[in-house]
């Protein structure tokens, strides 16, 4: 659930395309028309909308057709010669949309942050991309300058720093790094071992190829009848063999259940016993935990499949297996893809195991965040990554009802890693850990991606259950909101929904906050229609955590006009322009004109940003600096426009007056009050 990460100085270039009226489609070609959408059902929205649960054989044959055509498909949405297509992921809605989620090489190499998600309509036409990066996919070289021996004794270094105690990288290949503005040809060296609380090892670092300069690096290890330990006494489904049982799960994709008995390698010892009682809920038999374990990964396999349609982690039918009593007094737990396994350390002087059911949620989500939308472990995608993983261990604990741990927004509540019995993360109120941050600021990508995914929570809990006091299961809450204004919630099950549905058709590896919002109400618009409550919450939810504007243009009262539109701004060229017309309105505008502007961009320092009036007359509302180097521009900049008429078109200008770094106008948007 913990993991050192470092922030680098990233991109995050997402052209996120939802609802066809809503957003504006990166591709958009022979678009079709279509009868009215089936009625939303309760929670969970739209049907027509909705994935389907597709069998191991269905789902092989869509990502069959996917791969057969991916040279058609490269060459409609536009990707030049050297670019081909690699076919990750399928998912299928009722309607017949497909959703097909794409890696992406150049030359032959990988291309890191080139991931895309490609939508197709039943008949066959394109709809729409959403793609982890805008820029053009090309680099003049691809002979490297620097050797790979000198990438890898940079990052062989660079783990050292972290506790790492290998001399040598485990591997290196050459790729092209696109998710830090322009292309470049890189290397991606990995290095293992262990970090230096004990936790398993898997850095990458990207150095560019030509200066030898490191460019990213990420934790490729992200950390998350029975007598358990924290869940009473349960049902465990397990396989007999002979006379003996194991912690088998044949219901859910072959499930397993290991001990390491301390150490922290291998897979250790499938727990066996010749009767099916499991554990005596202490941690003097070493069953219990197991026990824990086998409980959180059932529960964790029938919340997916119960309430999205998923049959397992990969969406294939397959289980994972779990690991637990991974090192001495190891305070932790991870998922690893690599191994397709959770891991559980056994706490303080081991006693306290974190093998509590919304952790295994936790770690299980883990796998699914890395098996669809694949968020970079950093930065703000690295925050987002790790909220994901919080969202769904919640959704996990309230939908298993279990009497011994109920439902809440705590993480970790069970587990008292801090030692005092407080919980290890707060949904409500991030910041009463100590570290997390309540709202979005231009620096939170700076901070552990455990600290920076508080935005991302606070968001989820507040469009959940909302804002202010209350008690929810025999916990209170109270939820602040960054704006001072309150948040109506939509429920649990209809925010699970829109996160979902997000994360696997919306987000990307290099998706940031700004974008995420964008993909959420793509998602709601899709699920709930784009004039209801639940729209309308997931904007009041975003701005109430400064990430964007209110439905309403602020405080809920006035008349705002917006464009949603992606417009690119070229590196360092000319400046651009996004217009909205604005009618109705008697007079001029006003003294206190509210401009909203949403821009994704991986240096903001470059940026210049105007308010054009109808009548030419410009308004500044930002300078470029060059010592301004976070990223994005998300604001709301007040211009005395009293001498301007209201009606007619106004422009948001916008002009990169410095090299490298790349972005998009998102949305912008006017607020007459």
């Amino acid at each position: 659930m913990r993991s050192n990460s470092s922030r680098r100085r990233t991109s995050h270039i997402v052209a996120v395309a939802g609802v066809t009226a809503l957003l504006a489609a990166a591709v958009q070609v022979g678009a079709t028309s279509s009868a009215a959408p089936a009625k939303p059902l309760a929670s969970k929205g739209n049907p027509a909308h909705m994935a389907l649960s597709l069998s191991p054989s269905q789902r092989a044959e869509l990502l069959r057709d996917a791969q057969s055509a991916r040279t058609t498909t490269a060459k409609d949405i536009g990707l030049g010669t050297k670019e081909a297509l690699v076919v990750r992921d399928v998912i299928k809605d009722a309607d017949g949309t497909v959703h097909t989620r794409y890696e992406r090489t150049y030359g032959g190499l990988p291309v890191l942050g080139g991931d895309l998600v490609v939508d197709t309509a039943k008949s066959g036409a394109t709809e729409r991309v959403v793609k982890a990066t805008n820029a053009t996919i090309k680099v003049a070289d691809l002979t490297p300058s620097v050797t790979t021996g000198a990438a890898e004794k940079q990052a062989v270094s660079r783990a050292k720093a972290l506790g790492s105690t290998k001399s040598a990288a485990d591997s290196a290949r050459k790729v092209i790094w696109a998710a830090s503005g322009k292309p470049v040809l890189a290397y991606e060296t990995v290095v293992g071992g262990l970090q230096d609380d004990g936790t398993p090892n898997e850095l990458h670092v990207i150095t560019d190829a030509a200066t030898g300069k490191k460019l990213y690096e990420y934790q490729g290890i992200e950390t998350g009848v029975g007598n358990t330990q924290y869940s009473g006494q349960v049902a465990l489904t397990t396989t007999q063999s002979g006379s003996n049982y194991t912690l088998t799960d044949g219901a859910r994709g072959g499930h397993k259940t290991y001990n390491l008995n301390h150490g922290t390698s291998g897979t250790g010892t499938l727990f066996s016993q010749t009767n099916d009682t499991w554990g005596n809920s202490t941690t003097s038999n070493a069953a219990t935990a197991g026990a824990d374990a086998h409980y959180g990964a059932a529960e964790t396999w029938d919340f997916y499949k119960n309430t999205f349609g998923r049959s397992g982690i990969k969406n294939n039918g397959v289980g994972a297996y779990s690991r637990v009593h991974y090192g001495n007094s190891y305070v932790n737990a991870f998922w690893d893809d690599s191994c397709f396994c959770m891991t559980y350390g056994d706490g303080s002087g081991n006693a306290d195991p974190l093998t509590a059911l919304d952790v295994a949620g936790h770690e299980m989500s883990h796998g699914v965040t890395s098996n669809t939308a694949g968020l970079n472990y950093s930065g703000e995608s690295g925050g987002l990554n790790e909220a994901t993983s919080d969202i769904f261990g919640t959704g996990v604990e309230f939908y298993a009802n279990n009497s011994t741990d109920v439902g809440d927004y705590l993480i970790g509540e069970k587990i008292n890693i801090n030692g005092d019995g407080t919980p290890l993360r707060y949904m409500d109120k991030p910041s009463k850990d100590g570290g997390s941050a309540d709202s979005w600021y231009s620096g939170v990508g700076n901070l552990d991606v455990h600290y920076s995914s508080g935005v991302a929570n606070h968001f989820f809990y507040l469009l959940s259950e909302g804002s202010g006091a209350k008690v929810i299961n025999g916990v209170s809450y109270n939820s602040p909101t960054s704006d001072g204004l309150p948040v109506t919630g939509i429920g649990r099950d209809k925010a699970l929904q829109i996160w979902y549905r997000a994360l696997t058709t919306k987000f990307t590896s290099t998706t940031n906050y700004a974008a995420a919002r964008t993909g959420t109400l793509a998602a709601a618009g899709e699920l709930y229609g784009t004039t209801g409550a639940e729209y309308k919450a997931v904007q009041d939810a975003w701005a109430a955590v400064a990430v964007g504007a209110r439905s309403g243009g602020g405080g809920g009262t006035g008349t705002s006009f917006e464009n949603t539109a992606d417009v690119s701004i070229p590196d360092n060229g000319a400046a651009v322009t996004s217009s909205v017309t604005v009618s109705g309105r008697t007079g001029n505008a006003p003294s206190n004109l509210a401009v909203t502007v949403d821009i994704v961009h991986t240096w903001r320092g470059d940026l210049v940003i105007d308010l054009v009036a109808p009548d030419g007359s410009t308004y500044r509302l930002k300078n470029s600096s060059s010592s301004d180097s976070a990223d994005n521009v998300q604001a709301t900049y007040t211009v005395d426009a009293s001498s301007e008429v209201a009606n007619g078109v106004w422009k948001l200008k916008v002009q990169d007056v410095a090299a490298q770094d790349t972005g998009y106008i998102n949305s912008w948007k006017l607020t007459f009050p």
